[in-house]
């Protein structure tokens, strides 16, 4: 039986929750980091579909994976350029827009409608996220390149969230990911040649780190989170993506000690529960308007 959407979203943004905590264990560039945590999971993705014979796909689903590859590729690009220019908290609070985006998308090309409590979630979890990153961080906020970085950076992710609920209604999961990966991986690892970054001469606990976020961010993470794409609203999964950062929190407090100021306490739970604001149903006792999306669905 196929996996509940729900739980494998859960499972989805608890495994990518640790990607913070491998970059900071590995301690090298963050754009090397990347390549790698999409490189291995492609590399350990390629015998399954091979044996399973899951490489079959029809021209335009493979323009579609390789353009999401790519729109995921430069959203950790310019991301992590808006970290040389700006402050990780002030970025990685901006690139959390993706909710807003994905909202705006849905509703001016889509002409779907994401419904009261989207919206009131979403300003919610927000809010929350403020909370978390310190009322001192907005308030010295300046908008200068990094900013626009991070922005841009948000506008990525979502886009990456749309195409992908776009594709899961006419692909494999395994199928999209082995190419979108690929092309990715590419992508990446041409910036990175052209950062002059170095990408091989790692010490054995980096390449350890390096196999974690493959396997369990990337691989586990990504499959987990595009099935439920293939069931709930796009609008839902990337406002309940916005928990990440506070999973990513409580694990730096376990794993590597980090002690949680109240500050960040208060603003997880401010953030979970807008997310579950998001979730809830109208009163007629039906989910919100729902907004499958069946731009790629084989034709009968």
């Amino acid at each position: 039986m196929p996996l509940n959407p729900k739980l494998s979203l859960v499972i989805g943004i608890l495994c990518i929750s640790f990607s913070p905590i491998f970059v900071k264990l590995a301690g090298t560039s963050p754009l090397g980091a990347a390549f790698y945590r999409v490189f291995v999971a492609w590399i350990c993705l390629l015998p399954f579909c091979i044996i399973k014979n899951k490489l079959r796909i029809n021209r335009s689903q493979l323009i579609v994976a390789v353009i999401a590859g790519i729109v995921f590729g430069v959203d950790i690009a310019v991301w992590n350029m808006s970290l040389l220019k700006i402050s990780a908290t002030v970025s990685t609070l901006i690139a959390n827009l993706a909710p807003v985006w994905v909202g705006l998308m849905s509703y001016l090309i889509l002409k779907k409608k994401s419904g009261k409590l989207f919206w009131i979630g979403t300003g919610v979890a927000l809010a929350g996220m403020m909370v978390l990153v310190g009322y001192q961080n907005i308030l010295h906020l300046q908008f200068n390149a990094g900013i626009l970085l991070a922005v841009l950076a948000s506008f990525f992710y979502a886009s990456y969230i749309m195409i992908t609920k776009n594709a899961m209604a006419g692909i494999d999961v395994f199928t999209f990911m082995f190419y979108s990966m690929l092309s990715a991986s590419v992508f990446m690892l041409l910036v990175s040649l052209a950062s002059g970054n170095d990408i091989i001469h790692f010490s054995m606990r980096v390449w350890w780190c390096f196999t974690g976020m493959g396997l369990l961010c990337q691989l586990t993470g990504w499959l987990t989170i595009n099935h439920s794409l293939r069931y709930l609203e796009s609008t839902k999964v990337s406002i309940a993506l916005l928990s990440q950062t506070v999973f990513a929190g409580i694990l730096a407090a376990l794993l590597l000690t980090e002690r949680l100021e109240a500050n960040e306490i208060i603003g997880s739970v401010i953030v979970l529960a807008g997310i579950a604001v998001t979730f809830l149903k109208n009163r007629s006792g039906r989910p919100i308007r729902s907004m499958k999306v069946r731009l790629n669905e084989p034709k009968p």
